[in-house]
């Protein structure tokens, strides 16, 4: 996966579109593509992907206006049909009408120690390595005196970022039996709406209950004042989880809150429990790492064998073939990520970059 740069800082959203569309046209053709064939190989053709799509950018414009417009103009300055980037940004919606993937994605560790102290995070995305040969990180304004910065993928409004005031999010896919072709608003969209709006984490919960959504994720919301939760959306509700007792706050992907557990679907096969307790077993040598030791430590004992360096069979087909495509932190309080390309152990080795 080759990280994209781009700094934009018009707050218009259909200029930054169009600068977006402009500047990365061939990835973003590209991009939706290579989803459009994995929506096949998952049994769905184009006209019923396309379907999906329209219904949740629909969702989209009455629910966040401004982000439809700048998914309409990249992909008209791009140069390709506006429900072919609307599925990409829609691409969870639309595996929801695809049954369970076996794997999951993506596990984060979030240490909030209290105090008034900036929580401290690091995650790994977990994906399909063969979808996403581009990535993008993001630097933009989204109002007068506020920024963002972000990586996700092209068509993708966000996954994983912070902004100016001091709040961050992490991005957690999970699978509940409400979930399906609702056409709900992107749960993408619903992190950036986050990040461009939201200063508290109050303000965070308010706007991802405000989405009426027909697929289900963890947002897990950090402040440099403090703050943490788990933001666990799904078609049946929104439900809040805070950090334990000491401070811990961990996810992969199966639901934590109890009520939204009994509807959970995550597949028996995934690893999703496996990480989870990974986690908790080298939590405790987490905290005050700078984020190459970090990610050492999230290894642990089992070195570049541990769970969470998730690496592709290659004896499998393409589209059940999950690798850790990225290593993550926030730097909260700094406005910042360091992120390295790589399995956690790769990234200890050859060391972050930040953005």
């Amino acid at each position: 996966m080759y990280l994209h740069t781009l700094t934009t800082d018009t707050v218009d959203p259909s200029e930054r579109g169009a600068l977006l569309g402009g500047r990365f046209g061939g990835e973003i053709r590209r991009g939706a593509a290579l989803y459009l064939e994995h929506f096949a190989a998952l049994g769905l053709p184009d006209e019923r992907v396309r379907e999906l799509a329209e219904r949740s950018h629909e969702a989209l414009r009455a629910w966040a206006p401004g982000l439809a417009a700048e998914s309409d103009a990249c992909a008209d300055a791009a140069g390709v049909e506006r429900w072919r980037v609307a599925a990409v940004g829609a691409r969870t919606e639309i595996l929801a009408a695809c049954p369970p993937a076996g794997e999951g994605e993506c596990s984060t560790a979030v240490y909030a120690p209290g105090g008034g102290a900036a929580p401290q995070t690091v995650q790994t995305w977990d994906w399909h390595e063969h979808l996403v040969p581009d990535a993008l990180l993001h630097a933009f304004t989204p109002a007068e005196g506020r920024t963002v910065k972000l990586f996700t993928e092209f068509g993708a409004a966000a996954k994983i970022g912070v902004n100016s005031a001091g709040l961050g999010v992490h991005f957690n896919i999970l699978f509940h039996r409400a979930d399906g072709a609702g056409g709900g608003v992107p749960v993408h969209a619903v992190a950036r709406r986050i990040l461009d709006e939201a200063d508290t984490l109050e303000e965070a919960v308010e706007l991802a209950g405000s989405a009426r959504v027909s697929a289900s994720t963890s947002l897990t919301v950090v402040t440099a004042d403090g703050g943490a939760a788990s933001l666990e959306l799904s078609p049946r509700g929104l439900a809040v989880v805070r950090p334990g007792d000491d401070g811990w706050l961990l996810h992969t992907n199966h639901f934590l809150d109890p009520e939204l557990a009994a509807g959970d679907v995550c597949p028996g096969d995934s690893s999703t429990a496996e990480r989870l307790a990974h986690l908790g077993a080298v939590r405790a040598a987490l905290p005050g790492l700078a984020p190459a030791e970090r990610a050492k430590a999230l290894c642990g004992s089992a070195g570049s064998g541990a769970v969470v360096c998730m690496r592709p069979d290659a004896a499998k087909p393409p589209h059940e073939q999950w690798g850790t495509l990225l290593t993550v932190g926030l730097d909260i309080a700094g406005g910042g990520l360091d992120y390295a390309v790589g399995t956690p152990d790769i990234a200890a080795e050859r060391g972050f970059s930040r953005f």
